[in-house]
């Protein structure tokens, strides 16, 4: 009898520790608030490069979604295009066609910043095609072209969906859905075995965040 209980406590603590990982990890879904559930309005950009009609922070979100929506796979490549043209595509790439969706091509851009700043880069020798899916490289550019915002995650009012953080190796999108604490979700591509592009990780990765930006 004493080892039947011995064993259900250990099978009990097996359990719920798997729990607790599964749900860290996202495959167990986790709660998603809106913004406006915590009366934080969802920020509006003055611009809208692309002349659609929409601002660029909302555009932005919107071709982010977009491209999540097709389920890239996880794969480092270079390509001749620069852009992705596959079904394959890594972190840096959600960023950079959720900007093309948005009127700003940031493989032109973050190459001629890198020509004009090179100083200011650690790239030894250009070149076009790769740069811009760097996280080092996007982490410059953010910080010399777009609005730096605090760090602070707990400061939940100043993160809005389409925001863009960056951590030492990663980068993702701040999304306009949020926890039970009002922290947002982020949306991303760090390998192929996430249960989704769209997960409650922002707190789990909050000591690793170096960059908190807004494109305009």
């Amino acid at each position: 009898m004493k080892k039947i209980i011995i064993m259900l406590i250990i099978f009990s603590i097996i359990l719920v520790s798997g729990g607790i990982i599964l749900y860290i990890n996202n495959y167990i879904p986790h709660k998603m608030y809106s913004s406006e559930y915590f009366n934080i309005d969802a920020y509006k950009s003055d611009t809208d490069n692309d002349g659609d009609g929409i601002d660029d922070q909302t555009d932005f979100l919107m071709g982010v979604r977009s491209y999540i929506a097709k389920s890239p796979k996880y794969k480092s490549k270079y390509y001749g295009s620069g852009y992705p043209d596959d079904e394959y595509g890594v972190c840096t790439d959600v960023i950079a066609f959720g900007l093309l969706a948005s009127g700003y091509d940031i493989m032109e851009l973050l190459n001629e910043d890198v020509k004009n700043n090179k100083s200011e880069y650690n790239i030894s020798t250009i070149d076009k095609k790769i740069d811009f899916r760097r996280v080092n490289n996007l982490n410059i550019y953010l910080k010399r072209n777009a609005i730096s915002l605090t760090k602070d995650i707990y400061s939940i009012d100043e993160w809005s969906g389409g925001d863009i953080v960056v951590f030492s190796k990663h980068i993702a999108v701040v999304s306009n859905m949020r926890n039970s604490k009002g922290i947002p979700f982020i949306i991303h591509h760090a390998n192929n075995y996430q249960s989704s592009y769209e997960e409650d990780k922002l707190e789990l990765y909050k000591d690793d965040i170096i960059g908190h930006y807004r494109i305009s």
